[in-house]
C-alpha cells in the first residue's frame, strides 16, 4: 500500500445490508454472496489516497459451524486494529428493525450483543464511528431510534446522537443524509480527492 494511504472502513454482522449500504454511497459494486455471511475477505474501492473497504460480515451465519463465524469476527477485529493507523473513520451497519430484538435476546443469555461489542470497539479504536441504522424501510416502531441509542448507551432521544446515529434504507437509496456527512468529514479531514468516490457527488466550486 502506498504511504499515507487513509481508510475508511464499513463493518457490520451478516444480512444487515452492508455491502447493499457500501454500493449505494460509493460509485462501486462489490462482490456478494448468494446467501448472508459468503463475502469472506474484504472488498476494496480506493479513490486518490482515501481506501473504502467493505468487511465481511459478522456474527452467527445458518449453515456455517460456531468455529468459522468466529474465525471471521476474528478477522475483521484483527484487520481493523491491525490497519488503526490510517483509518480515519467506520461506518458501523445495523439492521434497525431487529437490532433491539436481538440486543435483548443476547442479554437475556448474559451476554453482550455482538453489535454493541463493535460499536464500543470501533469507538475506542477509530476517530470517528458513523452508525447506520439501515432498512428503516422495515421498521413500524416510532421509537426504535430511541431504543437503539439506548443500547449503545447514548441517553434518549436519538436526536442527540444525529451525529452518529444515522437512520437509512440502503435498497431504497434513502443514504443522503449519512452520504453528506460522511463526505464533510472526509473534507474537514483534509481528503477532499475522497469525494469523487460518492455516487452524486459534483466537483466543488
Amino acid at each position: 500500500m502506498a504511504s499515507g494511504l487513509k481508510e475508511v472502513v464499513f463493518a457490520g454482522r451478516s444480512n444487515v445490508g452492508k455491502s447493499t449500504l457500501f454500493s449505494a454511497l460509493l460509485k462501486t459494486r462489490v462482490r456478494r454472496g448468494k446467501k448472508p455471511g459468503t463475502t469472506l475477505k474484504p472488498n476494496t474501492f480506493q479513490v486518490g489516497s482515501v481506501l473504502f473497504t467493505d468487511l465481511p460480515g459478522f456474527g452467527y451465519v445458518r449453515g456455517v459451524g460456531k468455529d468459522f463465524n468466529e474465525k471471521i469476527k476474528d478477522f475483521v477485529v484483527q484487520y481493523i486494529e491491525n490497519n488503526s493507523d490510517r483509518i480515519v473513520a467506520a461506518v458501523e451497519v445495523i439492521d434497525a428493525s431487529s437490532f433491539v430484538e436481538i440486543a435483548e435476546r443476547w442479554e437475556r443469555r448474559g451476554h453482550i450483543p455482538v453489535e454493541i461489542e463493535m460499536f464500543e470497539f470501533l469507538d475506542e479504536v477509530t476517530p470517528r464511528v458513523f452508525l447506520a441504522a439501515n432498512k428503516m424501510d422495515k421498521v413500524a416502531d416510532a421509537g426504535i431510534l430511541d431504543k437503539i441509542a439506548e443500547k449503545l448507551g447514548m441517553l434518549p432521544p436519538w436526536h442527540n446522537w444525529k451525529h452518529i446515529i444515522y437512520p437509512v434504507s440502503a435498497k431504497t437509496g434513502k443514504v443522503e443524509i449519512l452520504k453528506k456527512d460522511l463526505k464533510q468529514y472526509l473534507i474537514s479531514s483534509g481528503l477532499t480527492d475522497a469525494v469523487k468516490a460518492f455516487r452524486g457527488s459534483l466537483e466543488r466550486r
